[in-house]
Protein backbone atom coordinates (compact mmCIF):
# COMPACT_ATOMS: atom_id res chain seq x y z
CA UNK A 1 0.00 0.00 0.00
CA UNK A 2 2.71 2.41 0.59
CA UNK A 3 4.56 1.65 -1.87
CA UNK A 4 1.69 2.47 -4.47
CA UNK A 5 1.46 5.99 -2.79
CA UNK A 6 4.51 6.39 -2.88
CA UNK A 7 4.29 5.69 -6.83
CA UNK A 8 1.05 7.92 -7.10
CA UNK A 9 3.12 10.87 -5.12
CA UNK A 10 5.70 10.52 -7.72
CA UNK A 11 3.80 10.50 -11.15
CA UNK A 12 2.14 13.60 -9.37
CA UNK A 13 5.48 15.43 -8.86
CA UNK A 14 6.40 14.46 -12.10
CA UNK A 15 2.94 15.44 -13.88
CA UNK A 16 2.76 19.28 -12.02
CA UNK A 17 6.16 20.61 -14.22
CA UNK A 18 4.56 19.19 -17.11
CA UNK A 19 1.16 20.57 -16.50
CA UNK A 20 1.84 23.94 -16.56
CA UNK A 21 4.58 23.88 -19.36
CA UNK A 22 1.44 22.70 -21.44
CA UNK A 23 -0.27 25.85 -19.72
CA UNK A 24 2.30 27.76 -20.67
CA UNK A 25 2.29 27.14 -24.67
CA UNK A 26 -1.09 28.68 -24.62
CA UNK A 27 -0.13 32.00 -23.28
CA UNK A 28 -2.37 33.08 -20.73
CA UNK A 29 -1.43 36.51 -20.14
CA UNK A 30 -2.50 37.33 -23.45
CA UNK A 31 -4.96 35.19 -24.17
CA UNK A 32 -6.85 36.99 -21.01
CA UNK A 33 -6.69 39.87 -23.60
CA UNK A 34 -7.38 37.91 -25.98
CA UNK A 35 -10.52 36.38 -24.69
CA UNK A 36 -11.69 39.87 -23.14
CA UNK A 37 -12.30 41.19 -26.77
CA UNK A 38 -14.44 37.92 -27.35
CA UNK A 39 -16.61 38.51 -24.46
CA UNK A 40 -17.19 42.19 -25.16
CA UNK A 41 -17.94 41.52 -29.06
CA UNK A 42 -20.81 38.82 -28.06
CA UNK A 43 -21.90 41.91 -25.30
CA UNK A 44 -21.70 44.75 -27.73
CA UNK A 45 -23.86 42.38 -30.22
CA UNK A 46 -26.04 41.29 -27.76
CA UNK A 47 -27.20 44.69 -26.27
CA UNK A 48 -29.25 43.70 -23.27
CA UNK A 49 -30.82 40.39 -24.68
CA UNK A 50 -27.45 38.50 -23.84
CA UNK A 51 -27.28 34.89 -24.09
CA UNK A 52 -24.74 33.38 -21.62
CA UNK A 53 -24.80 29.81 -23.01
CA UNK A 54 -24.16 32.09 -26.23
CA UNK A 55 -20.84 33.97 -24.29
CA UNK A 56 -19.84 31.08 -22.44
CA UNK A 57 -19.58 28.85 -25.95
CA UNK A 58 -17.56 31.41 -28.15
CA UNK A 59 -14.71 32.10 -25.00
CA UNK A 60 -14.32 28.56 -24.25
CA UNK A 61 -13.94 28.11 -28.09
CA UNK A 62 -11.98 30.89 -28.91
CA UNK A 63 -9.56 30.20 -25.91
CA UNK A 64 -9.04 26.46 -27.56
CA UNK A 65 -8.33 28.18 -30.67
CA UNK A 66 -5.70 30.64 -29.44
CA UNK A 67 -3.65 28.39 -27.06
CA UNK A 68 -3.69 25.77 -30.27
CA UNK A 69 -2.04 28.50 -32.22
CA UNK A 70 -0.08 29.69 -29.39
CA UNK A 71 1.05 26.48 -29.01
CA UNK A 72 1.70 25.85 -32.49
CA UNK A 73 3.15 29.76 -32.83
CA UNK A 74 5.94 28.05 -30.75
CA UNK A 75 6.39 24.80 -32.26
CA UNK A 76 7.29 27.09 -35.72
CA UNK A 77 9.33 29.65 -33.62
CA UNK A 78 11.53 26.96 -31.29
CA UNK A 79 14.84 27.88 -32.83
CA UNK A 80 14.46 31.47 -32.76
CA UNK A 81 13.07 31.33 -29.07
CA UNK A 82 16.59 29.83 -27.99
CA UNK A 83 18.17 32.43 -29.22
CA UNK A 84 16.50 35.37 -27.30
CA UNK A 85 16.60 35.64 -23.12
CA UNK A 86 12.96 36.46 -23.17
CA UNK A 87 11.69 32.88 -24.93
CA UNK A 88 14.83 30.70 -24.26
CA UNK A 89 13.46 29.14 -20.95
CA UNK A 90 9.79 28.36 -23.05
CA UNK A 91 9.49 24.70 -22.81
CA UNK A 92 10.28 23.85 -26.30
CA UNK A 93 13.81 25.53 -26.42
CA UNK A 94 14.43 24.48 -23.07
CA UNK A 95 13.69 20.55 -23.66
CA UNK A 96 11.24 20.65 -21.31
CA UNK A 97 9.05 19.39 -24.07
CA UNK A 98 8.90 17.42 -27.24
CA UNK A 99 8.39 19.16 -30.81
CA UNK A 100 6.00 16.19 -31.64
CA UNK A 101 3.93 16.51 -28.69
CA UNK A 102 3.52 20.36 -28.96
CA UNK A 103 2.68 20.58 -32.66
CA UNK A 104 -0.09 17.33 -31.56
CA UNK A 105 -0.81 18.93 -28.81
CA UNK A 106 -1.36 22.73 -30.54
CA UNK A 107 -3.26 21.13 -33.68
CA UNK A 108 -5.35 18.95 -31.49
CA UNK A 109 -6.74 22.36 -29.24
CA UNK A 110 -6.98 24.03 -32.80
CA UNK A 111 -9.22 21.92 -34.47
CA UNK A 112 -11.46 20.96 -31.53
CA UNK A 113 -12.05 24.68 -30.91
CA UNK A 114 -13.59 25.18 -34.47
CA UNK A 115 -15.30 22.13 -33.95
CA UNK A 116 -16.94 23.03 -30.79
CA UNK A 117 -17.54 26.64 -31.94
CA UNK A 118 -19.72 24.56 -34.98
CA UNK A 119 -21.37 22.30 -32.85
CA UNK A 120 -22.11 24.49 -30.17
CA UNK A 121 -23.20 28.30 -31.83
CA UNK A 122 -26.37 28.88 -33.65
CA UNK A 123 -24.07 30.15 -36.88
CA UNK A 124 -21.13 28.96 -38.81
CA UNK A 125 -19.45 31.83 -39.35
CA UNK A 126 -17.56 32.35 -36.11
CA UNK A 127 -15.93 28.74 -36.76
CA UNK A 128 -14.96 30.03 -39.79
CA UNK A 129 -13.47 32.99 -38.58
CA UNK A 130 -11.71 31.25 -35.83
CA UNK A 131 -10.14 29.41 -38.39
CA UNK A 132 -9.24 32.32 -40.38
CA UNK A 133 -7.79 33.76 -37.62
CA UNK A 134 -5.44 30.59 -36.67
CA UNK A 135 -4.23 30.00 -40.32
CA UNK A 136 -3.38 33.44 -41.08
CA UNK A 137 -1.73 33.34 -37.43
CA UNK A 138 0.20 30.79 -38.28
CA UNK A 139 0.82 29.60 -41.65
CA UNK A 140 0.76 33.66 -42.46
CA UNK A 141 2.16 36.21 -40.04
CA UNK A 142 4.48 33.36 -38.17
CA UNK A 143 6.83 32.25 -41.08
CA UNK A 144 6.76 36.24 -42.32
CA UNK A 145 8.36 37.10 -39.20
CA UNK A 146 11.80 36.24 -40.96
CA UNK A 147 10.99 37.66 -44.31
CA UNK A 148 9.54 41.18 -43.92
CA UNK A 149 9.54 44.13 -41.52
CA UNK A 150 5.39 44.49 -42.74
CA UNK A 151 5.09 41.09 -40.79
CA UNK A 152 3.75 43.19 -37.84
CA UNK A 153 0.41 44.61 -40.44
CA UNK A 154 -0.05 41.16 -41.91
CA UNK A 155 -0.36 39.92 -38.46
CA UNK A 156 -2.77 42.65 -37.03
CA UNK A 157 -4.56 41.30 -39.34
CA UNK A 158 -5.85 37.60 -36.83
CA UNK A 159 -5.17 39.89 -34.09
CA UNK A 160 -8.33 42.21 -34.77
CA UNK A 161 -10.45 39.20 -35.53
CA UNK A 162 -11.52 37.99 -31.75
CA UNK A 163 -14.17 40.87 -31.32
CA UNK A 164 -15.82 39.68 -35.04
CA UNK A 165 -15.90 36.25 -33.57
CA UNK A 166 -17.69 37.62 -30.63
CA UNK A 167 -19.99 40.03 -32.67
CA UNK A 168 -20.81 37.02 -35.06
CA UNK A 169 -21.66 34.52 -32.30
CA UNK A 170 -24.46 36.95 -31.32
CA UNK A 171 -25.91 38.15 -34.84
CA UNK A 172 -24.45 35.71 -37.34
CA UNK A 173 -23.39 38.33 -39.34
CA UNK A 174 -20.31 41.04 -40.17
CA UNK A 175 -22.09 44.40 -39.91
CA UNK A 176 -20.83 47.80 -40.05
CA UNK A 177 -20.53 47.63 -35.99
CA UNK A 178 -18.18 44.14 -36.56
CA UNK A 179 -16.04 46.46 -39.07
CA UNK A 180 -15.02 49.00 -36.64
CA UNK A 181 -14.37 46.60 -34.12
CA UNK A 182 -12.23 45.03 -36.18
CA UNK A 183 -10.51 48.56 -36.87
CA UNK A 184 -10.08 49.68 -33.59
CA UNK A 185 -7.90 46.29 -33.16
CA UNK A 186 -6.27 46.46 -35.96
CA UNK A 187 -5.15 50.03 -35.41
CA UNK A 188 -4.22 49.26 -31.67
CA UNK A 189 -1.87 46.62 -32.50
CA UNK A 190 0.51 48.52 -34.81
CA UNK A 191 1.77 50.88 -31.91
CA UNK A 192 1.63 48.03 -29.38
CA UNK A 193 3.87 46.08 -30.88
CA UNK A 194 6.48 48.43 -32.37
CA UNK A 195 7.07 49.31 -28.19
CA UNK A 196 7.22 45.60 -27.52
CA UNK A 197 9.50 44.91 -30.89
CA UNK A 198 11.67 48.37 -29.90
CA UNK A 199 12.03 47.17 -26.23
CA UNK A 200 13.44 43.73 -27.49
CA UNK A 201 15.11 44.86 -30.81
CA UNK A 202 18.34 43.62 -30.33
CA UNK A 203 17.29 40.21 -29.24
CA UNK A 204 15.00 39.97 -32.50
CA UNK A 205 17.80 41.13 -34.35
CA UNK A 206 20.07 38.07 -32.78
CA UNK A 207 16.89 35.46 -33.44
CA UNK A 208 16.60 36.64 -37.25
CA UNK A 209 13.13 38.53 -36.81
CA UNK A 210 12.80 41.38 -39.08
CA UNK A 211 10.91 43.43 -36.74
CA UNK A 212 10.35 47.33 -37.96
CA UNK A 213 13.05 48.40 -34.88
CA UNK A 214 15.68 45.80 -36.27
CA UNK A 215 15.74 47.54 -39.55
CA UNK A 216 14.87 51.01 -38.21
CA UNK A 217 18.24 50.90 -35.74
CA UNK A 218 17.27 54.82 -34.82
CA UNK A 219 13.63 54.70 -34.34
CA UNK A 220 12.59 57.24 -36.35
CA UNK A 221 10.27 55.54 -38.73
CA UNK A 222 8.98 52.85 -35.68
CA UNK A 223 8.17 56.32 -33.93
CA UNK A 224 6.54 57.85 -36.70
CA UNK A 225 3.80 55.17 -37.37
CA UNK A 226 3.55 54.74 -33.53
CA UNK A 227 1.98 58.01 -34.13
CA UNK A 228 0.48 58.18 -37.28
CA UNK A 229 -1.72 54.92 -35.64
CA UNK A 230 -2.54 56.48 -32.47
CA UNK A 231 -4.24 59.23 -34.57
CA UNK A 232 -6.08 57.18 -36.54
CA UNK A 233 -7.21 54.85 -33.53
CA UNK A 234 -7.94 58.01 -32.38
CA UNK A 235 -9.94 58.87 -35.39
CA UNK A 236 -11.63 55.96 -36.10
CA UNK A 237 -12.84 55.13 -31.79
CA UNK A 238 -15.09 58.11 -31.95
CA UNK A 239 -16.75 57.50 -35.06
CA UNK A 240 -19.33 55.30 -32.84
CA UNK A 241 -20.32 59.07 -31.15
CA UNK A 242 -20.66 60.70 -35.30
CA UNK A 243 -22.55 57.68 -36.43
CA UNK A 244 -25.17 58.13 -33.38
CA UNK A 245 -23.98 54.75 -31.53
CA UNK A 246 -22.39 55.99 -28.61
CA UNK A 247 -22.79 59.11 -26.11
CA UNK A 248 -21.02 61.43 -24.40
CA UNK A 249 -19.50 58.94 -21.52
CA UNK A 250 -18.02 57.21 -24.22
CA UNK A 251 -17.17 60.50 -26.28
CA UNK A 252 -14.88 62.13 -23.12
CA UNK A 253 -13.52 58.46 -21.99
CA UNK A 254 -12.79 57.24 -25.48
CA UNK A 255 -11.30 60.65 -25.88
CA UNK A 256 -9.14 60.92 -23.08
CA UNK A 257 -7.51 57.70 -23.55
CA UNK A 258 -6.59 58.07 -27.17
CA UNK A 259 -5.11 61.35 -26.44
CA UNK A 260 -3.01 59.59 -23.77
CA UNK A 261 -1.71 57.28 -25.80
CA UNK A 262 -1.21 59.19 -28.33
CA UNK A 263 1.33 61.16 -25.99
CA UNK A 264 2.91 58.41 -25.11
CA UNK A 265 3.83 57.60 -28.71
CA UNK A 266 4.71 61.13 -29.70
CA UNK A 267 7.00 61.07 -26.36
CA UNK A 268 8.50 58.10 -28.03
CA UNK A 269 9.71 59.73 -31.00
CA UNK A 270 11.06 62.94 -29.54
CA UNK A 271 13.03 60.58 -27.23
CA UNK A 272 13.19 57.43 -28.79
CA UNK A 273 14.53 54.89 -25.25
CA UNK A 274 13.98 51.69 -23.46
CA UNK A 275 11.88 53.54 -20.84
CA UNK A 276 9.20 56.00 -23.35
CA UNK A 277 8.52 52.81 -25.22
CA UNK A 278 7.32 51.02 -21.92
CA UNK A 279 5.16 53.82 -21.14
CA UNK A 280 3.76 53.68 -24.85
CA UNK A 281 3.03 49.62 -24.37
CA UNK A 282 1.69 50.29 -20.81
CA UNK A 283 -0.82 53.16 -22.22
CA UNK A 284 -1.80 50.79 -25.12
CA UNK A 285 -2.98 48.14 -22.20
CA UNK A 286 -4.58 50.41 -20.63
CA UNK A 287 -6.02 51.94 -23.96
CA UNK A 288 -7.70 48.47 -25.26
CA UNK A 289 -9.73 46.93 -21.90
CA UNK A 290 -10.37 50.67 -21.33
CA UNK A 291 -12.28 51.53 -24.58
CA UNK A 292 -14.52 48.32 -24.88
CA UNK A 293 -15.45 48.98 -21.05
CA UNK A 294 -16.73 52.31 -21.98
CA UNK A 295 -18.60 50.93 -25.21
CA UNK A 296 -20.32 48.52 -23.01
CA UNK A 297 -20.98 50.71 -20.18
CA UNK A 298 -22.35 53.32 -22.72
CA UNK A 299 -24.97 50.14 -23.56
CA UNK A 300 -25.67 49.59 -20.29
CA UNK A 301 -26.22 53.34 -18.88
CA UNK A 302 -29.26 55.34 -19.99
CA UNK A 303 -29.57 58.94 -21.56
CA UNK A 304 -27.92 61.50 -21.46
CA UNK A 305 -25.00 59.62 -20.57
CA UNK A 306 -25.27 57.84 -23.42
CA UNK A 307 -26.64 57.63 -27.54
CA UNK A 308 -30.03 57.90 -27.97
Amino acid sequence: MKAGVSVCVEVTALSRPRLADFVELAKPRIAVLVLFTVGAGVLLASGRNVSFLVLLHTVLGTALVAAGASALNQWFERDSDALMRRTANRPLPSGRLQAIEVFVFGLALALGGVLYLTLSLNYLLPALLAALTFVLYVVVYTPLKRRTPLNTLIGAVPGALPPVIGWCAARGEFTREAGLLFAVLFLWQVPHFLAIAWMYRDEYARAGLLMLPVVDRGGQRTGQYMILYCVALLAVSLQPVLLGDAGLLYLGGASLLGLTFLATAIGFYRQRSHGRARRALRASLLYLPGLLALLLLDRALPWPFVSN
